[in-house]
């Protein structure tokens, strides 16, 4: 099976190991053998046709070529979600499977705007954070969870999905307000339910872990330090998608997912105000 890659630019993290890690494994049944990039790594990294060459992957002149070319599709930009709107355009009209890499969208309502374009054109398409795939998040009875702590490094923007996917994956996506806690050099925010569940997330540093305390309707807590290659597990998950279509999490809680984090942010500027999800 034949994948194509687009990104904004391809000299970063992601789109540096997916190709490898997708063709272990699957085997070697899947492999990333085309990409796409609006620009050059604007940082001083390998330039596209760099990129490509050092990868053995075929550079393309046009998104209208790469999916004319390939079976599935990864949609990648991962530290650039403001990009995932236009960047998904053709490829949600396509009928061929698509990955969009986390951060799905900036906003709720764009996210919705991009499944609407798949679900109308009969798509099949997810996204999500790698970090839903940490083994130690497998045996929680998600039907049980009344309250998350939870703790994790890198700033709001760009590493909130990785702790607001895991709680959506255990608490449920009816999330309705969230309000800033935290600090300038600290953040934090909790996120409550409609029911009054709650959830505290905070970030405290790159040298954080990522972990949870997790509450129990019947009072008993979990406590989590998250040390497994959930990255490995995600590929997995993510070879298995383009092998069978299956799609891997309901677009409901990805909206949700952007929706609180989307919140978060908009609370941060106004702390100790409750802001709607």
């Amino acid at each position: 099976m034949k994948l194509g890659l687009i990104d904004y630019f391809l000299d970063e993290y992601h789109a540096n190991h997916y190709p490898e890690w997708i063709k272990e494994a699957s085997g070697g049944e899947i492999q990333a053998l085309y990409a796409y990039a609006e620009i050059d790594s604007p940082s001083g990294g390998m330039t596209t046709a760099r990129w490509c060459e050092a990868h053995g992957v075929q550079r393309l002149g046009s998104i209208e070529e790469l999916i004319e070319k390939s079976d599935g599709i990864i949609v990648l930009s991962p530290d650039h979600p403001e990009r995932h709107e236009e960047l998904c355009q053709l490829p949600m009209r396509s009928g061929k499977r698509v990955y969009v890499d986390k951060t799905f969208a900036e906003t709720k309502e764009s996210a919705q705007r991009i499944f609407a374009l798949a679900t109308a054109h009969g798509t099949p398409c997810y996204s999500s954070s790698a970090l839903r795939y940490a083994a130690e998040f497998t045996g929680i009875d998600r039907g049980r969870v009344e309250n998350i702590a939870s703790w994790g490094p890198g700033p709001l923007g760009g590493y909130s999905i990785h702790q607001i996917e895991p709680v959506v994956a255990l608490m449920g996506p009816e999330l309705v307000r969230a309000q800033y806690i935290g600090t300038e050099k600290w953040p934090a925010y909790v996120c409550e339910y409609a029911d009054g569940r709650r959830a505290v997330i905070t970030h405290h540093g790159w040298d954080c872990p990522f972990g949870m305390a997790i509450g129990h309707q019947g009072g008993e807590t979990v406590h989590v330090t998250v040390k497994s290659d959930f990255f490995r597990d995600f590929i997995a998950e993510l070879a298995d998608f383009f092998r069978t279509g299956e799609i891997k999490v309901p677009h409901g809680e990805t909206i949700a997912v952007i929706a609180a984090r989307e919140a978060a942010i908009k609370a941060a500027q106004a702390p100790g105000q409750w802001i709607d999800v």
